[in-house]
């Protein structure tokens, strides 16, 4: 039986909006939504409500790594440094360690309003016993969490370009290609449809040679997956790219693969804008995660992510730091200090915080693929709520939450119309 809440506001399009009341439906998604259509609600008193956002790419067993990668002999520290320290935590974690950064990683998310998550998974295989193990773990984490995932499952074959795979990468690995998939259509049967679905992606142009990238995204498309990849993260990554292939990553995939909204490229930090153009008049998605680009000196999304028609998506990557509100803040005010000009991230009504909250609501949602990130019919019943503040003015509540709290200012959280 469906159930109708009632909040002091809802966040729609335009802006929030008094006096309406949002009904949930049995399967899980939004139903009718507008001004007072039933007598009896469940009352909100005193809360705005607004859609659940959407972390478009994470690593969640990355969390162990907190308070242990920040000490370094100095102007030693990088992001192959940091990727060292990555591969020996991969490479003592074993599947009860697996599981429980896992979930820790997916419950601190849902408690800051991210109620879907893109698990971009590529530690598959556990120190002994079946291979693939860890892909059935991930998902068990993110349903005890209660969090939405669409697993971005990875392939990986090569160490680097051309290079085979060495130490903690052979957990990563697959024989070919062809093995990886027949991984992930094992996974199919086991999937809960209410709050689980598959992606396909290949971890990197190091990690994947061109002919398989070709071929992993064609059977995304015949499957109707999404597909996601790193690009163009490192210099060092474009540099093998061109002494191998002549081309830069980006480059590379835009002459071979026909992409389109199902694809999203994660970083972008070293791109030219050219080829970010051809990207997204494509239709594809960049993905941009500037806590951690910011940690590992990636570097800053280049100035055409701003232009409109760039389809942009938000994630946590290695979630040493896990609140959206700080990853909407850094992505503008890193074009800031980019620019020295305030206002990049600008919506046709001069305003940020609604363009910022669409790439973390909407934006991810497409990326991912997920019907979700809106308080609209057929929609997910994703959502959280924050408490109003009566004495900010409710033309600027979005803008407060986005530039001025943090994750604590969550106080509910649903997914699929359950609160979590």
């Amino acid at each position: 039986m469906s159930r109708i809440v009632e909040p002091d506001l809802v966040w729609l399009p335009g802006g929030f909006q008094s006096g309406h009341q949002v009904e949930i439906l049995d399967d899980g998604t939004f139903g009718r939504i507008g001004e007072s259509f039933a007598e009896t609600a469940e009352r909100l008193s005193g809360e705005a409500l607004l859609p659940g956002m959407v972390n478009a790419h994470s690593h969640a067993f990355q969390r162990g790594l907190r308070g242990k990668s920040e000490t370094f002999p100095r102007e030693s520290g990088s992001f192959w440094s940091w990727r060292e320290q990555m591969y020996r935590l991969a490479e003592r974690m074993d599947s009860r360690e697996f599981h429980r950064q896992s979930l820790l990683a997916f419950r601190e998310m849902v408690r800051g309003g991210i109620t879907s998550v893109g698990e971009f998974h590529y530690l598959h295989h556990p120190p002994a016993g079946d291979e693939y193990e860890l892909d059935r773990v991930v998902l068990d984490a993110a349903r005890e969490a209660g969090i939405r995932i669409v697993l971005l499952d990875v392939c990986y074959l090569s160490g680097d370009v051309g290079e085979p795979l060495r130490g903690a990468q052979t957990r990563f690995g697959s024989a070919s290609a062809e093995t990886f998939v027949a991984s992930v259509e094992r996974l199919f049967a086991g999937l809960d449809s209410r709050s689980q679905s598959l992606g396909i992606a290949a971890h990197s142009i190091r990690a994947v040679p061109i002919e398989a990238i070709v071929a992993l995204h064609l059977w995304a498309l015949e499957k109707g997956l999404v597909f996601h990849m790193h690009v163009e993260e490192q210099q060092r990554e474009i540099e093998a790219s061109v002494a191998r292939y002549g081309k830069r990553p980006l480059a590379l995939l835009l002459d071979r693969l026909e992409l389109g909204p199902e694809s999203s490229a994660v970083h972008c930090t070293h791109s030219q804008i050219e080829e970010l153009t051809r990207l997204f008049a494509s239709g594809a998605n960049v993905v941009i995660c500037p806590l951690t680009e910011a940690n590992l000196a990636d570097g800053i999304p280049p100035d055409s992510m701003t232009r409109a028609g760039a389809h942009l998506a938000l994630g946590t990557d290695s979630n040493s730091r896990i609140d959206f509100t700080e990853e909407m803040r850094l992505l503008e005010y890193a074009q800031r200090l980019r620019s020295g000009r305030r206002g990049a991230f600008v919506g046709s009504d001069g305003r940020v915080a609604e363009r910022l909250f669409q790439i973390a609501t909407e934006g991810g949602a497409r990326s991912l693929g997920l019907r979700a990130g809106r308080i609209e019919s057929g929609y997910a019943a994703d959502f959280f709520t924050v408490a109003v503040d009566e004495e900010i003015p409710v033309a600027e509540r979005l803008t407060e939450l986005v530039f001025s709290r943090d994750r604590s200012a969550v106080k509910q959280v649903a997914v699929g119309g359950r609160y979590v």
